[in-house]
């Protein structure tokens, strides 16, 4: 698929940028948006596409990431990551950390706040910023201050519930999970050695990772899966909000840009943004 490019207008400026990627793999690009005439240091938001980790571009996201440097006057930095089942696990989330190194290192070139980067995505794309704030964590090089997950794909063993096959879910199915999870872990997806950079949801201990806001329809297949890590988030002392939208399916905001419900759910995530740390 190609994805049509969004103009930002004059208030808004787009380029292309391109960081080393992990060790023994090729560089990152990154699609970056900043408002017209920055000159201070300001939060950046670093973007990671859905797609059940199979499909998408930054593209996609054009349209949310300029109204975000506009409202917000961020930065707002969209990867383009490694797929599967070319690229399977963890090439995504490595990719990602590679971007979110990258911006740290040229944070004073871009006038980034280099202690207010925040990481999201929206479905598969928020399953990986889930799994990047495991990962940055862990290496404790650089730590991002907030996470933006958009019905965030976080659980392979979700793809074991023979009881969401009978669920009237919209967009993503559960052959469509089972498909992209399968596509991504190979022979290992539902099993037990998955590991937690490449399904969020396995990590046990999720104690000192960075806020979180989640997002998330009633009628999503991701909604159980979503609403329990916020629950353990909370329970874990990291400050979490869920946001559950009664009625909407999968991917809705898209589907239906201007509904009155999707501008709302996207000036929530605005909101969000903006209160954080």
């Amino acid at each position: 698929m190609k994805w049509r490019s969004t103009d930002p207008g004059p208030d808004v400026t787009v380029q292309e940028i391109v960081v080393p990627g992990p060790e023994g793999a090729p560089p990152v690009s990154l699609r970056v948006f900043q408002p017209t005439g920055l000159k201070a240091a300001a939060p950046a938001l670093l973007w990671i596409h859905g797609g059940g980790l199979i499909f998408g571009a930054p593209e996609q996201d054009d349209r949310t990431n300029i109204a975000f440097a506009r409202e917000l006057g961020i930065t707002v930095a969209a990867v383009r990551y490694r797929l599967g089942p070319d690229h399977p696990a963890p090439a995504a989330v490595e990719d990602a950390y590679a971007a979110l190194r990258g911006l740290a290192e040229r944070a004073s070139d871009l006038h980034i706040d280099i202690d207010r980067i925040a990481i999201g995505g929206a479905s598969a794309g928020g399953g990986i910023a889930a799994a990047l704030a495991l990962l940055a964590h862990d290496r404790a090089e650089i730590r991002p201050a907030f996470q933006l997950l958009l019905y965030p794909m976080l659980d392979d063993r979700t793809t074991t519930r023979t009881d969401l096959d009978t669920l009237k879910v919209r967009v993503w199915t559960p052959k469509s999970n089972r498909y992209g999870w399968s596509s991504y872990l190979g022979d290992a997806v539902a099993g037990p050695g998955v590991s937690p950079y490449a399904a969020a949801a396995r990590r046990v201990e999720l104690t000192g990772l960075p806020p979180a806001w989640i997002g998330v329809g009633t009628l999503d297949l991701f909604h159980d899966e979503d609403v329990e890590y916020a629950r353990r988030l909370s329970d874990s002392g990291v400050p979490c909000d869920l946001d559950v939208i009664p009625g909407a399916f999968h991917g809705f905001d898209l589907v239906f840009p201007k509904a009155e419900i999707s501008r709302e759910f996207w000036r929530r995530q605005a909101r969000a943004l903006k209160g954080a740390p």
